[in-house]
Order: C-alpha cells, then structure tokens, then sequence
C-alpha cells in the first residue's frame, strides 16, 4: 500500500504536471471506486473543472479545484493514479480516465480493486472519506515525545499495532512502522506501557527520519507503486529490515526475522531491538 512517502511523491510529480489543467471529460470504466457521489453526478462535476493545487493528507491524495470543491483519491493496496499521454496504451485495470484539456489524461488503475474516489462540493463537511479521523502529521512541529507518550496512554497494544493507527499518526503503513522502530532500536512487540520518554523522542526522530529518506528517493516500489509519471521509487534499495528476513542486519550481522503481529509480516532484528 502508498503510504505518506510514496503519496507525497505522487503529489510531488503530478504538480507541474496538472496544476493549472482543466479536465474535459471523465471516461468511467467501471464505476466502483467512485465511493461518493454517484458515478453520474461525479462525472458531470468534474467536467470542466480546472485543478488549481494537490494535496496530501496522510496516505489521501486531494486535487483541489476552481469552483472549491475536492476530488480525493485514496489508493490502498494497488492503485495508481499516473500522468500520460493520451495515446499511452491502455492498461488492463484502468477504471477512470480524466480527459485534460491539453490533450494529456490523468489514468485511476487498481489491479485489486480496493482504491476509492469522492468528489466533495465546496459546502460539503468530510463526513464520506475518514480524513476528519486521522491523527496529526508526523512532521508537524509542535509534536515531540511528551505528545506521543500522552496520545499513547491507556492503549493496551504493542507499538507496532499502534503506530499503524492512523487516529495516532497520519500516513505510516507496514513499511515505515518496521524501518522507524529499527532506526529507534525498539522492539515492534514492546508494550506501549512500556515505552520510556527518552524513547518516546528518539522514536518520533527515527519515524521522521525514514519517512524523509522514502520521500527522498520517491518512495518504495516492491510491486504496483508508481509516481504520478508512472515511474518506480528508489527507496526499496535502502531498507534496512523490510523484506529482509533471513538477510544479515546491518548493525549487528544476525539475521532479521520475520514475524506476524496483529496479523501483519514484521521484520526486525531480535538483537538490536530488545527495548
């Protein structure tokens, strides 16, 4: 799944190349992921809007347009939302195509079918798309480890299971919960209770850390991520525990294991993350 690095690159590469750009038509293929409103009302709506910014809340992408409303993409497992030609071949899962103007086409594509859009009019509240039950931005300044501890207080879960709550943080998925407590050197199956205010601190340096590495090399594509020029990221090159069972630590040399934990694979090092 996209998580906030690979969204962010998304946004990032689709500004230059969307913004200002009005959408001439909406060709729906198959009208399932369009979640609200009806796939008729969507299309009509959205036909002649021009995009004026792109935005990014968590793991949502938002395509801000001129008559104020907002058209958000959620990707979850498979989906890509890509920039191309449009005499681009035609991929076999592509379920909507916006027509630009300029003759270039904006191409939604879910092999698993999972991914949604909602088209939000301006005086619409965000009662649809659970953006108003995400927690806050992991680079937002004014969080440090007294605001972890206190928003972690009274949960009765491990620390991985409760840095995927995305009522805790915004935009961290399996990938970057399993790289953040490597970097912060704190076991995945440590107690919430537990966690120390010192490691509270050093955990939201290391969850900042590896969420700027993933933006810096345009975001981790094992499978299906693509950036919105439709090209792979980088960063899987640079992980150091995801996907990595059985493969030398890159700290001590012992090999990294593979467990499940809330039903999700996690990958960690036994001897560098005792805490």
């Amino acid at each position: 799944m996209p998580e906030l690095p690979e969204v962010e690159t998304i946004k990032r590469s689709l500004k230059p190349l969307v913004i200002g750009k009005v959408i001439e038509r909406v060709e729906i293929i198959r009208p399932e992921p369009i979640k609200y409103p009806g796939s008729e009302i969507f299309r009509v709506a959205l036909e002649g809007c021009r995009v004026i910014d792109i935005d990014r809340r968590g793991k949502y992408l938002i395509l801000k347009l001129d008559n104020d409303a907002r058209l958000v993409i959620h990707l979850r497992m498979t989906g890509q939302f890509v920039h191309c030609p449009a005499d681009a071949e035609m991929r076999k899962h592509t379920h909507l195509v916006f027509q630009l103007a300029d003759g270039g086409q904006l191409r939604f594509t879910d092999i698993r079918r999972f991914g949604c859009l909602w088209l939000l009019e301006s005086d619409e509240e965000d009662q649809y798309t659970g953006m108003a039950q995400l927690g806050p931005e992991p680079f937002d300044a004014d969080l440090d480890g007294a605001w972890l501890l206190a928003r972690l207080a009274g949960r009765k879960t491990s620390l991985k299971q409760a840095l995927l709550d995305q009522h805790l943080l915004a935009g961290l998925g399996n990938i970057y919960v399993d790289e953040a407590l490597f970097a912060a050197g704190l076991s995945p199956f440590l107690f919430v209770t537990e966690l120390l205010p010192e490691q509270a601190s050093t955990l939201l340096e290391a969850i900042r850390q590896v969420l700027n590495q993933g933006i810096d090399n345009l975001g981790t594509s094992f499978s299906d991520y693509r950036d919105g020029r439709g090209e792979k990221g980088s960063n899987q090159d640079y992980l150091q525990v995801y996907q990595r069972k059985s493969q030398p630590c890159p700290r001590c040399g012992n090999p990294i294991q593979r467990a499940k934990l809330g039903g999700r694979s996690t990958f960690f090092c036994y001897k560098c993350q005792k805490s």
